[in-house]
């Protein structure tokens, strides 16, 4: 027996960026829904949390670090906002970041971030190698140097994805549990979905924040569905003893052999060590290769991580797009909005991804420091509806 249901907005996916939406809708007064077979899961339960604006800088992606940026600055109010709506811990840290070279190409590498870094305006210091090892005891003696960043942050993403379910329930979001199988079209118009279960839920709007399924929803015109790919990414979890403690105090990550590795310590003792960066579908198998490349780099940057517990090894697929950035409001459907594509920055974008999404939802409109990343960006003829947008 199929059944309905409608409200105001209704969130395609229960992942750390859907959830950010749909309390953002909530608390604009919208009545709310997510569609999810297991809220608060997703990428957010593999990822590490690093909110590194200053240290994930790439080459050709200096639009994507305003946006991350402006995200970061949101994150100290954000977090106390929903600390206080959840009475939940979320882990924020501002421990910052230590990155660091162990070769003569790597120190190569890391002084062109450097540059790159300060070119940006960007605030970082070229450490030499005493100095890493003062400031981290448990380095490798033969790290050449790195950059000391105090503006790159942390937070564990299970703790914020737990606490943005209960931010959503305290706010009135209705949680149905199910897989959307099909978006519903009504007279040129997104309007609602249909579930795995029968269930037809009906919505004045539909926002699509189904990560790297973004792409896979059935009903979606084909000139709309989101360019958006899985990116694999496995990750690694230890426990560190009481007598190591303190082993690492900031995050500590670097180039090895060409292959990115990063330690973020947790407060409470976890060690998170990751990621692999793998082009292979919807594969999410943890391999030996994965762990063995991983806790290899790492012994390399950090000797001592050998004598630790391995708790957990698990592998993640982030939402990954043409060009690495989100897409973010209204797509050329009416009614049919995205929130996808954040690939490794999702957990940073939250804050502002939440605040984009609501002042499109409140005035349809995209605000300037989304404007780059709308979705229409991937449209033939893009450049010039955007030029006649901005008219």
């Amino acid at each position: 027996m199929s059944r309905t249901h409608t409200s105001d907005v209704l969130v395609v996916g229960g992942g750390i960026i859907g959830l950010v939406t749909a309390w953002r809708a909530a608390q604009r007064g919208f009545t709310t829904t997510v569609v999810d077979p297991g809220p608060g899961g997703g990428a957010g339960q593999v990822a590490a949390g690093m909110l590194a604006a200053v240290t994930e800088l790439h080459h050709g992606e200096q639009t994507l670090l305003g946006l991350n940026l402006e995200s970061a600055r949101r994150y100290p109010d954000f977090a106390a906002e929903l600390t206080e709506a959840t009475g939940l811990d979320l882990g924020y840290r501002r421990s910052g970041t230590l990155a660091v070279a162990l070769d003569a190409d790597d120190r190569a590498h890391l002084r062109e971030l450097h540059t790159l870094q300060r070119r940006s305006g960007l605030q970082s210091e070229w450490l030499n190698g005493r100095e890493c090892r003062r400031l981290e005891p448990m380095l490798a003696p033969g790290v050449r140097g790195g950059l000391r960043v105090d503006g790159d942050h942390q937070i564990d993403p299970r703790r914020l994805s737990r606490a943005l379910v209960t931010a959503c329930e305290r706010a009135g979001v209705v949680f149905h549990r199910a897989w959307a199988e099909e978006l519903s079209v009504v007279r040129g118009r997104a309007a609602g979905v249909r579930a795995d279960d029968g269930t037809g839920l009906t919505a004045g709007r539909v926002v699509l924040a189904g990560g790297s399924h973004s792409g896979r929803l059935a009903g979606v015109p084909d000139d709309v569905l989101p360019p958006v790919r899985p990116v694999k990414g496995q990750v690694l979890r230890l426990t560190v003893p009481e007598r190591y403690a303190p082993f690492l105090t900031r995050t500590v990550r670097a180039v090895v052999r060409g292959s990115h590795v990063y330690l973020v310590p947790r407060e409470d003792g976890e060690l998170v060590v990751g990621a692999t960066n793998e082009e292979l579908g919807w594969d999410t198998t943890v391999t030996a290769g994965g762990v063995y490349e991983l806790l290899r780099d790492a012994h390399e940057l950090v000797p001592g991580i050998t004598e630790l517990p391995l708790t957990e090894t698990r592998a993640g697929l982030r939402p990954g797009s043409p060009d690495n950035a989100p897409l973010l409001g209204p797509t050329a459907l009416d009614g049919l909005l995205l929130a996808t594509g954040h690939h490794r920055n999702g957990v940073l974008l939250a804050p502002v991804t939440g605040d984009v999404l609501a002042h499109v939802l409140v005035s349809g409109e995209l605000p300037a420091v989304a404007r780059d990343f709308t979705p229409l960006r991937f449209r033939a003829g893009a450049r010039r509806e955007l030029s006649e947008q901005t008219v």
